[in-house]
């Protein structure tokens, strides 16, 4: 099958292995674009994944980000944010606090997100490649920047460093970016190496088998510690401060993900 059958494939299936998806922006292009998907299958998640936990996502983003809720009158810029509930509460946060909200993504999911006037201002296009774009949408240094999810998916389609150095250079000063929800392959096989890790394979699939664990194998494509402190270092090269942080213990798959502070003192 060539690449414009399967995205033919992602924007008409009723149903779609989102496991077996390689995922990249044109992908997701064609996934927002098909009728059959609920919100979080048309950003990559099964629905069991995400459904009712965005409050929970939404506060821990505040609290990395605590000018979100602190002050009025901020620039916030959302790289990625896809189409489900999560963007729709940033929306209705920055409505609250007078926020200029730019969000950045597909034309097909920014046409799901609300137009909110004095509020939010869409940017199509493939951040980081579209950073000059963005820096003019933004009109303004940014406040704070949220990329949730979504790092993993620009590692497919662009330079990391690029992403850090596009992000550094929005950043006003005081500035905070948070990359968070960052699959970290590090981090899940130290988590399945533990009898913990195991007792959770065993409730998550019902299989009595135990989980294998890689240690020492490649993972080409993958974020790994490596790449985690390679992105730290970039930014406070930059001039930066930058942290790598545990998401709180009700999320998700906050077990075997990490999320990256950025601060531009």
């Amino acid at each position: 099958m060539n690449a414009q059958s399967d995205r033919d494939e992602l924007r008409s299936a009723a149903k779609i292995d989102l496991a077996a998806v390689e995922l990249d922006y044109e992908g997701f292009r064609a996934l927002a674009a098909n009728p059959n998907l609920s919100p979080h299958e048309k950003i990559g998640f099964p629905d069991t994944y995400r459904e009712g936990f965005e409050p929970a996502i939404l506060a821990d983003i505040c609290a990395k980000l605590p000018a979100l809720t602190e002050a009025e009158g901020l620039t916030v810029v959302d790289i990625g944010p896809g189409c489900a509930a999560l963007p729709r509460m940033i929306v209705d946060l920055c409505r609250d606090r007078r926020h200029r909200l730019v969000l950045v993504d597909s034309p097909e999911m920014l046409a799901q997100l609300p137009d909110v006037d004095g509020v939010t201002v869409k940017q199509p296009g493939l951040f980081p490649r579209n950073a000059a774009e963005v820096r003019a949408a933004a009109a303004a240094p940014v406040d704070a920047l949220i990329c949730y999810s979504v790092l993993h998916y620009i590692y497919v389609d662009s330079n990391l460093f690029d992403f850090v150095d596009a992000t550094v250079g929005l950043l006003a000063a005081g500035g905070r970016a948070l990359v968070g929800d960052i699959p970290n392959v590090s981090k899940r096989r130290r988590f399945f190496a533990t009898e913990t890790g195991q007792a959770f394979h065993r409730r998550f699939t019902g299989s009595s088998e135990p989980y294998r664990v890689d240690w020492g194998e490649p993972s080409p494509g993958k974020i790994d510690d490596g790449v985690l402190s390679g992105l730290m270092q970039r930014a406070q090269g930059a001039g930066c401060d930058a942290y790598l942080l545990p998401q709180p213990p009700g999320l998700p798959m906050a077990n075997r993900r990490d999320d990256l502070l950025i601060v531009k003192p």
